[in-house]
């Protein structure tokens, strides 16, 4: 079922997608709305991160809280109540793991919201964009593991005695490579679902209705990049530990 998009009222659009499938960027039967919704997501925290970012410029004005709540107040919240999550995860050292966690989460969050605003097909929707995110995790969380245990992080992979590791080498390997794939099609399909959903409504009866469904988007839209962001951080907290 196709849907309103307000991306099919640009004239170009339809000479981008075809350019951007010549060029190899796109699949045969891939559009090119979910790249202009990353790109627009990208672009809008970029804007948030200099706006933001001006007011810790002044070191005695960061230090008062913001009168009203607003875009600062929301991402020192996100920010602060990331933090002791991933502490309670992950420990001692996990500061180190805030940076790509946070950024993460964020970016999921925003792309999901972008998906409740009837008209706009979010990124997070498509399996190619949280692939890359997901594989971005998968890379880092090994390379905490070597960081943390150098080559004695493939003991990880051999199980809790010697004499099983012919068995537990092959599973762990499965278990790790799924990861990334189970990331990809939980959050996709969690937001497939939502958005069509609320697309169908909005197509049937454009307002009161639809309003119903935008507010459970605004919910599932937090769930589903906290989950993400959960997830990530049990990984990174399973390969740096030293309880193996």
């Amino acid at each position: 079922m196709q849907h309103f998009s307000w991306y099919d009222l640009i004239p170009a659009f339809g000479s981008l997608s075809e350019w951007l499938r010549e060029k190899g960027v796109l699949g045969e039967h891939s559009g090119a709305q979910h790249m202009i919704s990353a790109t627009l997501v990208f672009l809008f925290l970029v804007f948030v991160a200099v706006f933001v970012g001006r007011r810790y410029r002044d070191r005695e004005k960061s230090l008062v809280p913001p009168r009203r709540f607003g875009l600062t107040a929301l991402f020192e919240f996100l920010i602060e109540k990331l933090e002791t999550l991933v502490h309670d995860v992950i420990g001692h050292g996990a500061e180190k793991h805030v940076p790509i966690l946070l950024s993460t989460f964020i970016f999921i969050f925003f792309s999901n919201l972008l998906g409740a605003i009837p008209g706009f097909p979010p990124p997070t929707s498509t399996v190619a964009t949280n692939a890359a995110m997901a594989f971005t995790i998968f890379l880092y969380y090994n390379y905490a593991g070597f960081r943390a245990h150098g080559v004695g992080y493939l003991k990880h992979f051999a199980g809790p005695v010697i004499w099983l590791a012919w068995l537990m080498i092959p599973i762990e390997l499965i278990g790790h490579l799924v990861r990334p794939v189970s990331l990809s099609l939980r959050l996709a399909g969690n937001i497939t679902g939502d958005h069509m959903v609320l697309g169908i409504f909005t197509d049937l009866t454009y307002i009161v209705v639809p309003m119903a469904f935008v507010i459970l988007g605004l919910f599932i839209a937090f769930v589903q990049a906290f989950v993400f962001t959960l997830l990530s951080t049990i990984y990174i907290a399973l390969a740096v530990s030293h309880d193996h």
